[in-house]
């Protein structure tokens, strides 16, 4: 998962390098739709990873979990928002299962606080 989202990051600046208007906008809009409003940020990230397996996405996967962990997501809530997800995307999207484990491994650890 961490060379996964390592390959969208630089896709992406190099796309930047020749769409730096349209990937700014598209930012600014990801930006504002996931910032605070009716519905929290935690929610809106959950609802995130859920269309994300829909989608068939493991890089919008593995950036909405972390994202989600950010927001204090626990990873009961994104296993139980990913479940539902599953239920409506049904047998392809429950293989996404893989890539989500991954990112919980991989983010979870950065979400948890310090025992020092």
């Amino acid at each position: 998962m961490k060379d996964a989202l390592h390959d969208f990051k630089e896709g992406i600046k190099e796309l930047s390098k020749y769409n730096k208007n349209e990937i700014m906008k598209f930012t600014e809009f990801m930006n504002s739709v996931l910032s605070p409003g009716v519905l929290d940020v935690k929610t809106k990230e959950l609802i995130a990873i859920g269309t994300a397996i829909t989608a068939r996405c493991r890089y919008c996967i593995g950036l909405h979990v972390e994202k989600a962990y950010k927001a204090g997501a626990k990873t009961e809530e994104i296993l139980e928002a990913s479940t539902v997800a599953i239920l409506m995307g049904g047998g392809p999207a429950f293989t996404y299962i893989a890539d989500l484990k991954k990112a919980i491994d991989l983010f979870s650890v950065k979400a948890r606080p310090s025992r020092d």
